[in-house]
């Protein structure tokens, strides 16, 4: 069985930039591990990706603070993370699920069996809202988040994030 790693919006706005705190700082280098231990083509990571005008759009009436701007630095890759990247996929997304990971990981399990380990960043966001996804999609599939290489919004968010994932059948190690 493939076993395929999403390392989901591990970026500087998320880490030590504009949203970022010090749970998500306190990650990266368990992230830079868990990287290290997949063949890198196994690898896909997905960077959160706004727009100039972000603030105009729902989630920024909804999340008032500017992040992940394509281009600027706090849409980079942290450091550390994009230094253990080179070969990944990486894919951009305009919102917290991406249906583009969804498609290209469902190319794959048509012609394999895989099973999903997903990272990142935020717990409550964006990875629940992809594990979700993938679940949906591929439902006899296994999924797992590594809690350890999570982090949400606060520790209490991070926790419901888990226990909804739980409830959903996304094995949480």
């Amino acid at each position: 069985m493939r076993k395929i790693l999403v390392v989901i919006d591990m970026q500087k706005d998320f880490v030590d930039g504009a949203l970022g705190t010090k749970e998500a700082q306190a990650i990266v280098p368990l992230v830079v591990d868990k990287i290290r231990s997949y063949n890198i083509q196994d690898v896909f990571a997905t960077r959160d990706t706004h727009q100039p005008g972000y603030m105009n759009t729902q989630e920024g009436r909804n999340l008032p603070v500017e992040h992940c701007i394509e281009g600027t630095e706090g849409w980079e890759i942290n450091k550390e993370v994009a230094s253990v990247l080179d070969g990944a996929k990486i894919i951009n997304k305009p919102t917290f699920g991406s249906t583009e990971l969804v498609d290209v990981l469902k190319g794959i399990a048509a012609k394999e069996d895989i099973e999903i380990e997903m990272i990142g960043l935020c717990t409550d966001i964006c990875v629940v809202s992809n594990a979700l996804l993938l679940k949906a999609a591929m439902p006899e599939v296994p999924i797992s988040v590594d809690a350890k290489c999570c982090a949400g919004v606060t520790v209490q968010k991070h926790e419901a994030a888990l226990e909804t994932m739980r409830s959903c059948q996304i094995y949480v190690r």
